[in-house]
């Protein structure tokens, strides 16, 4: 049985490289604890990372030594110049990466790439005027990454670029916050909170959100600020009654000028919360984009990860959206769900592609502390994630769907990625500036974040209490932070479009 209290030693001897080592083993050893130290006696036991600097003279001597349990130890190591302490830890954690690929028979299809955003990387080069050979040898040679990543990277970027090349970084785009959900997935690590626990709140909440959105209103106004794209998500926004739906949305329209929003979408997210009503409310008040996502049409899996609903109440809000008048849906789908296997997953895809909605979302299993199936790690571990993923980017580009941005979690399963895929021309403009942090974006409600871009690329967050209580009864406190809004915002007007 596996011991879930047990942290993995890791040693950092004349090194403070805690971060990108921790990322690296997780590529290998994914949905375990680790405890650190500088202490060698604490390398004991059967399982354990040594990870070493010394420096002597000109030259830098870097070491591995790893046990891993039914192993025999394995001791690497490598001899640079004395240089900067950014190559000193990419060639450390090359060390520890051949190590692990050594001892587990692993080779990651990221390679060394750790890190949400491998695209910017790309985006970067390219910007650089490198073609795709260049990039190529640059990212293979340093990152070790598999040609189909890279490849599928580089598409990624190339659909990005136009849209990044029109980003109004003067402009903002507001994220609104609905963090509950009618019970909680088993795969979910978000701050969402079940209807049932918070429904008392929900009259308090609605007010504190609305008041927060006349605060930030007036500070856009104050300083002229266009907002660009506007995003309701969760959680799962439409757990809320319709009239609550509509007293938000109403606050939006009443304190943002809405003639310029270039997109607004909202996740209508699972289909056993979407009803007329709301889809009526939805777009009556201006989204123009809702997401509608199933996971997977596979009953039985459905079940298993605790939804509510079956795939046929999928289709049905589907065609009730359509009804309705949504030109532009997205769905989203999750690649090695507990006892999904291939051929299931295919099937989902193939029914969603029938569909033909402007965008599709497939995610990878990413096992999170917080969420139910960390517990059971190992049995989630060994499923046919990556035989779904890569049936997923050939049937989806030969079909029409382009990647348009892509981002990497830790412990996903089989070091996958998430991406999404759209028909040309429904990219969704919040997404990738989410994922490129190249415009402020502007948080409101209950765990959403405000991301403040700055002249020059600084980036500053303000994190919103995670809990529907905290932020009710915290709210005041919390407003407080709105200066470091309006002094950002103020610096972002002098910015060109």
């Amino acid at each position: 049985m596996k011991d879930n209290n047990f942290r993995m030693p890791i040693v950092l001897v004349g090194n403070t490289f805690k971060y990108e080592i921790e990322a690296t083993v997780k590529l290998f050893i994914p949905a375990s604890r680790f405890s650190f130290s500088e202490n060698i006696s604490d390398a004991s036991g059967d399982r354990y990372i040594i990870a070493s600097v010394d420096e002597s003279g000109t030259d830098m001597l870097l070491s591995a030594d790893i046990k891993l349990e039914g192993r025999e130890l394995l001791s690497l190591s490598d001899t640079i110049p004395c240089s900067d302490k950014d190559t000193a830890e990419h060639e450390l954690c090359r060390l520890v990466y051949h190590g692990l690929s050594s001892l587990l028979g692993l080779t990651p299809p990221w390679g060394l790439m750790t890190g949400i955003r491998p695209v910017k990387k790309v985006t970067e080069l390219i910007e650089q005027g490198m073609n795709f050979d260049d990039i190529e040898d640059v990212l293979t040679r340093k990152y070790e990454l598999s040609p189909d990543k890279l490849r599928l990277a580089y598409a990624t970027a190339v659909n990005q670029l136009p849209i990044l090349k029109k980003i109004d970084r003067s402009a903002a785009s507001l994220y609104v916050s609905i963090p509950f959900c009618p019970t909680r997935c088993s795969y979910c690590s978000f701050v969402s909170h079940s209807m049932d626990s918070a429904i008392k709140l929900m009259p308090e909440y609605v007010s504190a959100l609305c008041r927060e959105l006349e605060i930030i209103g007036k500070i856009v106004r104050e300083t002229d600020t266009k907002i660009d794209t506007i995003y309701f998500g969760g959680g799962t926004p439409t757990s809320i009654s319709a009239v609550d739906i509509r007293t938000i949305m109403e606050c939006v329209a009443d304190n943002f000028n809405l003639d310029k929003v270039r997109e607004y979408s909202f996740e209508a997210g699972r289909p056993d919360t979407i009803t007329e009503e709301k889809l009526r409310v939805i777009k009556e008040l201006g989204a123009d984009r809702i997401s509608v996502n199933p996971q997977t049409l596979n009953d039985d899996v459905l079940k298993v990860i605790g939804r509510k609903h079956s795939g046929r109440d999928f289709l049905n809000a589907f065609e009730t959206a359509r009804k309705i008048g949504f030109g532009n849906i997205n769905t989203d789908l999750i690649a090695g769900l507990p006892t999904e296997s291939a051929d299931s997953f295919k099937k989902t895809l193939e029914k969603i592609l029938e569909l033909s909605p402007e965008s599709i979302t497939v995610h990878t299993l990413t096992l999170k502390r917080a969420a139910t199936l960390f517990e059971n790690s190992s049995e989630n571990l060994d499923n046919p994630a990556a035989e779904m993923v890569e049936y997923s980017v050939d049937r989806l580009m030969e079909s029409g769907y382009n990647p348009y941005y892509l981002y990497r979690q830790k412990n996903t399963v089989d070091n996958l990625e998430n991406v999404g895929y759209s028909k040309k021309g429904f990219e969704s403009y919040y997404n990738i500036f989410i994922m490129d942090e190249t415009q402020t974006i502007l948080g409101a409600g209950c765990a959403a974040s405000t991301k403040l871009v700055y002249p020059g690329g600084k980036i500053q967050r303000i994190h919103n209490y995670k809990f529907p209580y905290e932020y009710i009864n915290r709210f005041e406190s919390l407003m407080e932070k709105k200066s470091e809004v309006t002094e950002c915002l103020k610096k972002i007007r002098s910015m060109k479009p």
